[in-house]
């Protein structure tokens, strides 16, 4: 294998913090290489230091001549232009005719899944701002692409499409992630930055379960390491306490061989008791069967239709998983449950004094401007948990936050930061029902397991809205599955949900689509009573779908044509082909509009 870029005993601090140190990696072509470590371990800085963005403290990176690197950030800013133009814009090759550029561009925002690439940057979602993130490193054909959490904040369609790609397409890459099922299915080596490690990184070829297996067997060598050493330790020390008269005839070699023993497992020993976050719900232990009951409940936003005649019953040890690509409802239905908003129809019934507590994914009530003592503990010096009096400091050292911390101000906090605090909040609050929106985001693999095992210990009733595929498959006991409006399943687990899905995408499909033309049409118009339909338009009307599905079809497989030509190099083709592909979307769209116009 070809060796891309080799890193050579990296090291990096912020201040007194370091990040890490001696650092030693290298990437071969090929590789799809998952990152992954504690908040705070350095992974989005080892990223930019691979990328050129940053330089390390001490040692080197040494890359291939010429080595092509694309990298794309957690999160980017775009200007309101067409998203061709910023890819164009993107372009790096200066010796290419600028229509040969063009097409290129167009090749890879159409493999990328891009039909309309006038529409502006500004109006795209998440998920699809991730793919032009993407398309603008794709577009220079890079030989590592760097991403570094692409998966944060995107819906499960975003995450399993981002999967999919990087798994068919022939890209050497370093992602970083805490998505386990998403490293489960797309890696072929495994990294973690960790100070638990002798030279602070452990490497291992294999998916994400090989690399737990592997780092389990390493780890439990380290600790019968520390043991076997704390053994001959205490020998030493024991000879060294012998008489002052004898320690004047003791070799100097074995005082200094045991001063070395004692270094070594004092550094074994602080690998070993590496720290984790302390999370446990307090549950306000109600006897109450039924907590909370809907009956045919039902929500749209403007004309669009969220979902309806959806029936919940939740009872204590109930674990309910929502899931949905955005918009479809998700956090609407959160919301209707919290009582923040009320639906269109149908009822919500809550037991007595029911307590709710409610976990917002955008960290809504965290004021930027509060120190981090302030969101922790808003009105004095301790926080009152399961009845006893707890100092801030002590609180905020269970969530691994050291006291040289405490009067840092929010905004100055990472992502994860500000998650392990919203959590720290609610642990506070005796609950019947959690309502969780999104509690994942941003938090490393330790905290997301503990956080797990902590789910699973509260006795209440649990409602999650998240992308952890690997969270609800070992959490819920029952998955709601929204985006069609007409049905709501009401699933065992996530696989079952993801199948149903799967099976009724062409319904929403069609149903989103028909959702946005309800969304155009312009509101100051007046309503008017559609006419009776003449013989000819019922005909079409009844033909409209298999013709929406014949016309999906082909640019399906036009689609696939535009892959392969792009493969062979075979640009005059290619033209024709994604001319073709144009004139069958406008095709398309001008049938949704006709079904419109059509429905009565």
């Amino acid at each position: 294998m070809t060796l891309l870029i080799n890193c050579h005993s990296l090291a990096k601090a912020f201040g007194s913090r370091q990040l890490f140190r001696s650092i030693s990696l290298g990437i071969f072509q090929g590789d799809k290489v998952g990152l992954i470590g504690p908040n705070g371990a350095g992974k989005s800085t080892l990223l930019k230091i691979l990328a050129g963005i940053e330089n390390p403290d001490k040692g080197d990176v040494a890359a291939r001549k010429s080595l092509r690197l694309g990298y794309v950030p957690q999160t980017s800013v775009y200007e309101s232009l067409p998203i061709d133009e910023i890819v164009l814009n993107a372009y790096q090759e200066k010796n290419v005719p600028e229509h040969e550029k063009e097409v290129q561009v167009q090749i890879i925002l159409s493999k990328l899944g891009f039909k309309d690439t006038s529409i502006l940057a500004t109006e795209l979602s998440g998920g699809w701002k991730k793919r032009l993130d993407i398309a603008k490193e794709l577009v220079n054909n890079p030989d590592i692409l760097l991403l570094d959490e692409p998966t944060n904040h995107l819906d499960l369609e975003g995450i399993l499409w981002l999967e999919a790609f990087l798994k068919n397409e022939k890209l050497t890459f370093l992602v970083t992630s805490h998505d386990r099922y998403f490293l489960e299915n797309i890696a072929t080596r495994m990294m973690e930055l960790n100070p638990q490690y002798p030279d602070g990184i452990f490497c291992c070829d294999g998916n994400y379960s090989d690399f737990v297996d592997k780092r389990a067997d390493f780890l439990n060598c380290q600790q019968q390491k520390e043991r076997a050493i704390a053994s001959k330790v205490r020998n030493e020390v024991e000879w060294l306490r012998q008489t002052p008269k004898a320690r004047t005839t003791k070799s100097s070699a074995r005082v200094q061989e045991a001063e070395r023993l004692i270094d070594e497992l004092g550094e074994l020993r602080s690998r070993n008791r590496q720290a984790k976050t302390k999370i446990d719900f307090e549950s306000s232990e109600r006897q109450t069967k039924k907590l909370l009951s809907t009956k045919n409940i039902s929500k749209s936003l403007g004309n669009r239709l969220l979902f309806s005649k959806l029936d919940l019953n939740l009872t204590p040890g109930m674990r309910l998983g929502i899931v949905g690509s955005n918009g479809c409802g998700k956090t609407t239905l959160l919301r209707l449950l919290a009582g923040e908003v009320t639906p269109d129809s149908g009822t919500i019934k809550y037991a007595t004094d029911l307590k709710i507590v409610y976990f917002d994914q955008h960290r809504q009530k965290l004021d930027p401007n509060d120190t981090l003592k302030q969101a922790l503990s808003p009105n004095s010096d301790t926080v009152v948990y399961r009845g006893q009096n707890i100092h801030v400091n002590s609180w905020a050292k269970r969530f691994l936050f050291s006291p040289d911390r405490i009067d840092l101000p929010v905004r100055q906090l990472s992502g994860g930061e500000r998650a392990r605090i919203g959590i720290a909040r609610l642990m506070l609050q005796p609950a019947d029902i959690l309502l969780l929106d999104e509690p994942t985001n941003d938090l490393d693999i330790p905290t997301l397991e503990t956080l797990e095992q902590s789910l699973n210990e509260f006795s209440g009733a649990i409602v999650l809205i998240t992308h952890d595929r690997a969270l609800l498959d070992r959490l819920t006991n029952c998955v709601v599955g929204l985006g069609i409006p007409d049905e709501v399943p009401v699933l065992a687990d996530y696989s079952q949900c993801e199948q149903f899905l799967k099976e009724h995408q062409q319904t929403i499909t069609i149903a989103t689509k028909k959702a946005v033309v309800n969304t155009v049409s312009s509101p100051t118009t007046p309503a008017t009573s559609k006419q009776k339909l003449s013989f000819n338009e019922k005909k079409e009307l009844e033909q409209m779908e298999s013709n929406i599905l014949k016309t999906e079809g082909e640019i399906a497989l036009l689609e696939k044509t535009v892959e392969s030509q792009t493969a062979k190099n075979e640009l005059v083709e290619l033209n024709d082909t994604c001319l073709k592909l144009e004139t069958a979307h406008k095709k398309l769209d001008a049938l949704y509009k006709r079904w419109e116009e059509l429905e009565p």
